[in-house]
């Protein structure tokens, strides 16, 4: 992200400044759109999750502390609204889980998803997918925003023990889907 005097700017934003908005949001929206796009869960709402994210970005800017550098944090307001989406999707996707399962697609999606993951082995993104929501908060902010594992227990309001409990099971989970090959067997080399 461009530097920017982000205390300054945010004040103004906050004061109704349009032309400060449109600085924050053009120094940000790429680095927003990479990260919801790898958290959300499902990536047809990473623009709806992007608006939300903007919405609360003027609730909020009042609440920036200069103390603290701005990127780590925005990206807990991203991962706040992401898990906000997530929250509020949560009765819908169920609903339509149990459709799906009664009409017996969850085979095919199943199989749609070995197929995509096997066919982009050497990428990690098409795996995250895969991982659980919170499992995969973590390694985004690992691997994609390199935060440290201290950092993302400040941001995730969770235990540094946690953070590195979901850490070694992600990447535990991650080698394992590596390891795998179309037929569903397990390689005999492991992947690291």
């Amino acid at each position: 992200m461009q530097e920017i005097d982000w205390s300054a700017t945010l004040i103004r934003m906050s004061g109704g400044d349009e032309e400060a908005f449109r600085t924050v949001y053009d120094a940000t929206r790429d680095h927003a759109y990479k990260l919801i796009t790898y958290l959300a869960p499902r990536k047809q709402d990473a623009c709806d999750i992007m608006s939300e994210v903007y919405i609360e970005l003027l609730r909020s800017a009042d609440n920036y502390r200069p103390e603290q550098p701005f990127t780590a944090w925005f990206n807990g307001l991203i991962v706040r609204q992401v898990r906000n989406w997530k929250r509020k999707g949560w009765r819908l996707f169920r609903i339509a889980e149990k459709t799906r399962s009664t009409a017996g697609a969850v085979t095919d999606w199943h199989a749609e998803d070995q197929l995509s993951a096997i066919s982009h082995e050497m990428e990690l993104l098409p795996l995250l997918g895969s991982l659980p929501h919170k499992a995969r908060e973590v390694i985004v902010l690992r691997y994609y925003q390199d935060c440290s594992l201290e950092e993302i227990a400040c941001l995730l309001s969770i235990p540094l023990g946690t953070v590195k409990s979901r850490h070694h099971h992600a990447l535990k989970q991650l080698r394992r889907l590596l390891n795998v090959t179309s037929d569903g067997k397990e390689r005999s080399s492991y992947v690291y």
